[in-house]
């Protein structure tokens, strides 16, 4: 166990550093940027928080003794009542949410499509480029659809880009450096959003119910059994928030092509 006592590391970087169980007493966290990671079970008090920015996934979270994760989940579906579309519960309205995405990502791509080219290959705020969430988004098709439900144990292209704290495993791409042209990108994202198409239509109410069997070998997910419905759940949450991303990330893309 490291112990560090009035000592200065401003600026530090911490990557795949394990810290289950730390102790920060009297720590100066100003600016400090936390990106993929868990805080599963934090307990902070005495804190002082002005200016600060989150965005993850909530649950049991306490302010001051309040709940607030059902308070922001319904805060965000009054700013988006779509967004409630991504929780359905029987098969017809996994129909509708991916009729939704489908309709939703059209847009979001035409808007790519009047950028310059290289554009969509820049990083905002550090975040994946447009290009690499469309890679993503093959990977998660791949994982939790063709891996998951379809029983495939290695459905990955060499265009699938995972998390990036996933660690490397034997026989699943990460290839940050490829650069793809959008016109690439897209012919593996529409192979992979038609495999999903095809597994919704045919939902019914005892698929939607059922459990995955188990697959074997390297990968991601791991070998075990989950709920269709869950897994299904993951690819619209995938799509639902990489997409807001995506259209966050093309406002400031947008200014950026204009300025040049």
């Amino acid at each position: 166990m490291a112990e560090f006592t009035n000592e200065d590391l401003t600026g530090s970087r911490f990557e795949h550093v394990d810290l289950t169980g730390a102790e920060f007493r009297s720590v100066d966290l100003t600016r400090a940027s936390f990106r993929g990671v868990d805080l599963r079970g934090v307990v902070m008090n005495g804190v002082e928080m002005c200016d600060v920015r989150i965005n993850g996934e909530f649950e049991n979270l306490l302010l001051n003794g309040v709940d607030v994760a059902p308070l922001v989940e319904a805060e965000l579906d009054r700013r988006d009542p779509d967004r409630a579309k991504m929780r359905p519960t029987d098969p017809q309205g996994f129909r509708d949410a991916w009729d939704l995405l489908e309709r939703l990502w059209e847009g979001t791509v035409e808007r790519a499509r009047r950028l310059d080219p290289e554009l969509l290959h820049e990083s905002v705020d550090g975040e994946w480029s447009f290009i690499e969430t469309l890679r993503h988004l093959a990977f998660a098709t791949d994982s939790w659809v063709r891996r998951g439900i379809q029983g495939d144990p290695s459905p990955w292209d060499p265009l699938d880009l995972p998390w990036d704290e996933m660690p490397d495993t034997p026989g699943v791409p990460r290839d940050r450096e490829a650069r793809p042209g959008l016109d690439e990108a897209l012919a593996l994202r529409r192979d992979r959003m038609a495999t999903v198409r095809s597994v919704v239509d045919g939902l019914t109410d005892e698929s939607l119910a059922a459990h995955t069997e188990p697959v074997e070998g390297p990968g991601w997910p791991p070998p075990e059994s989950f709920p269709v419905r869950e897994v299904l759940l993951v690819v619209l949450n995938e799509e639902w928030h990489h997409r807001q991303f995506a259209e966050r990330d093309l406002d400031i893309l947008e200014g950026r092509g204009q300025r040049s």
